[in-house]
């Protein structure tokens, strides 16, 4: 099934739009929500003073992978991000919840490795650039 190409392309762009979506809107969210962010970040011993690099990051590099430009970057950059995250912030696995969410940042990075892998498809402005 997935031997079609115009099937494998739509699911190239679906996947990279839906891995994307929390990315961008986290990244949003946290510029209205700054000081308890940076409140929040420093409670786990991360200096608040990144907080501005980590909005750049899910918001920039999430666009970049809703496009596709730059994607196989945009994708191992929000990899890295994301396990460093989990373990920074929900790397406390006794508590069921952190579990859940730490293996939910693996879960992501490992969705964004097989964008790595795959790259971005037919659409996409990477493929426009070939």
């Amino acid at each position: 099934m997935m031997n079609n190409p115009a099937l494998t392309n739509i699911a190239l762009l679906a996947g990279r739009v839906l891995v994307a979506i929390p990315f961008v809107l986290g990244g949003y969210n946290k510029i209205g929500g700054f000081a308890g962010t940076q409140k929040y970040m420093e409670a786990f011993g991360v200096p608040g003073m990144l907080l501005p690099l980590v909005i750049a990051l899910e918001l920039g590099a999430g666009l970049l992978l809703i496009i596709g430009y730059q994607t196989r970057l945009a994708a191992l950059a929000l990899a890295g991000f994301t396990l460093v995250a989990g373990v920074l912030f929900h790397g406390k696995l006794s508590d069921p919840m952190q579990a859940i969410l730490f293996f939910k940042n693996v879960a992501m990075a490992g969705g964004m490795l097989a964008i790595v892998a795959a790259g971005a498809g037919a659409f996409s402005l990477d493929a426009r650039r070939r």
